[in-house]
């Protein structure tokens, strides 16, 4: 398991979107900044948190290029809960198994029950990494204010 640093290939993941669908991330998010989040589940008030913040953040995220993509172990009935309790209107992923998502990441996975610990990733338009965030626990992780920053720097460089 190794950690994603600048400059490293976003691994191809295909999330199983609530609502139906799937997302190939990065290739669906070229051209594109892409915030990639993954959550510990519904039941994290800190993940719930962090997302309602990428939400509300959503209209100067879009004016600035940058999408935002959510997954988590939840199960699709959870995921529509959550999605339809905080009018979130970005793709959200389901159903992730944390040990493959893990492997390919570097992604903390908590032993019992089997989640994925809180970890982000921003994207550059090639889908490579430009930053990764990692967190052994509930605590830690990226914020839109941070990534709209980092992006605008990138993109006056």
């Amino acid at each position: 398991m190794a950690l994603l640093k600048p400059g490293d290939d976003f691994p191809a993941l295909t999330l199983t979107l609530a609502g139906g669908g799937r997302l190939d991330v990065p290739s669906a998010l070229a051209g594109d900044y892409a915030v990639v989040l993954f959550n510990r589940g519904s039941w994290c008030p800190y993940c719930v948190a962090q997302l309602r913040a990428f939400q509300r953040a959503r209209p100067e995220l879009e004016e600035a290029g940058i999408a935002v993509v959510s997954l988590s172990v939840d199960d699709e009935t959870t995921a529509k809960e959550m999605i339809d309790r905080h009018r979130l209107t970005f793709p959200i992923g389901y159903g992730a198994d944390a040990d493959t998502i893990a492997a390919a990441t570097g992604a903390f996975v908590n032993p019992e029950p089997r989640y994925l610990q809180s970890t982000g990733f921003v994207v550059d338009p090639e889908g490579k990494v430009v930053i990764s965030v990692y967190s052994s626990g509930a605590i830690g992780r990226l914020v839109p204010e941070d990534v709209l920053g980092l992006v605008r720097y990138l993109r006056r460089r």
